[in-house]
């Protein structure tokens, strides 16, 4: 039996989409290498104002972004009853606008010069942004944007397959997310990416990619093979700070530089290699323990009002059983004082 013509049709287009990020991979690392240290320190106004214009991070993310408002578009005009919330949007927007900041503000013109602006970037991409487009809840609109046959031939298996199963069960998506923050720290990976903007690339596509993996469950709002309650979401993030914090304080505590760039660095305006991993291993100790506190509130609270909303719904549900229950009696009362009127009894 010849394969459906639909089906033909997604092949070629994810060959397609396949080709032309393996294009993109290519390409990236020439035209966005890195330039030599900047002649002066950073800057509160340079970090903020210092953007730069980067196709290959600018288009993807501005074709992202029109591509969600379309969605969102489509699915309320189609459910008007049943709108995206605009929660979501401004959840995902902000995600986008976060990666943004890592990569085009005046963070990345820094970050191949100080391990500190660097550590900034990391914690951005991993515990802002990831969660920030997790709440957007991307696979419910792409669940309901898509067509049946869609939903039915490529999404549903491709949610339901045994890799996605495999990679999106909690304690594998939390060793996952905590293997690439040791092992690309503690790695030959680290230092080539400082050295070859190709394989800085894919080092962010990384850290994306085990953090949106890690926030998946721990958010909850998008289906999933596995579902976690509240209670255990919580102690999912919770886990998930320690290694962050020994981490963090390692590389705080190294007693030389743990990277040969950024040592062999002679910048003309002051710190030291060392002093500025300590400062880096700082900021993801701090940076990333009040964000994961922060995470595990927001779940909390979350869990709060999820129970408020079932109480409202078992009090509703109580006082229509005890208004049908009184309907009964007064009409079972009724009957009985129209059995007592009755002549001969």
């Amino acid at each position: 039996m010849n394969p459906r013509p639909g089906g033909r049709r997604l092949k070629t287009r994810a060959a397609v989409a396949a080709a032309a990020l393996s294009g993109w991979l290519a390409v990236a690392g020439p035209v966005a290498g890195h330039g030599p240290a900047p002649a002066e320190p950073p800057s509160l106004g340079g970090l903020v104002v210092g953007w730069s214009f980067e196709p290959f991070v600018v288009l993807p993310l501005i074709g992202t972004a029109a591509a969600w408002l379309w969605a969102v578009r489509r699915v309320d005009r189609a459910h008007l009853a049943n709108r995206v919330p605009r929660r979501r949007t401004v959840a995902f927007l902000a995600g986008l606008a976060t990666i943004a900041i890592a990569l085009l503000s005046g963070i990345e013109r820094y970050d191949t010069t100080l391990f500190s602006i660097h550590m900034v970037q990391h914690v951005l991409l991993t515990l802002v942004a990831a969660p920030l487009i997790a709440l957007g809840g991307p696979i419910t609109l792409m669940l309901r944007v898509a067509s049946a046959r869609t939903r039915r031939n490529l999404l549903l298996p491709i949610l339901h397959s045994r890799v996605v199963r495999g990679l999106s069960f909690p304690v594998i998506a939390g060793v996952v997310f905590a293997a690439v923050m040791w092992a690309s720290h503690f790695s030959p990976l680290f230092d080539a990416a400082l050295e070859d903007a190709l394989v800085h690339n894919v080092e962010h596509g990384l850290f994306l990619g085990s953090a949106l993996l890690f926030w998946w469950p721990a958010v909850g709002l998008d289906p999933s093979p596995w579902r976690l309650s509240h209670p255990a979401r919580i102690a999912y993030v919770f886990l998930q700070m320690p290694q962050n914090t020994f981490l963090a304080v390692v590389i705080l505590n190294a007693a030389a530089p743990l990277y040969p760039h950024y040592a062999s660095l002679d910048l003309p305006w002051g710190t030291t290699a060392l002093a500025d991993q300590q400062l880096a291993g700082g900021i993801m100790w701090l940076a990333g323990d009040m964000l994961f506190i922060a995470a595990i509130a927001a779940i909390l609270l979350g869990w709060m009002r999820r129970e408020e909303r079932d109480s409202a719904v078992s009090d509703r549900r109580a006082d229509r059983e005890r208004d049908a229950l009184r309907a009964r009696e007064a009409i079972h009362a009724e009957r009985l004082a129209a059995d007592r009127e009755r002549p001969g009894r």
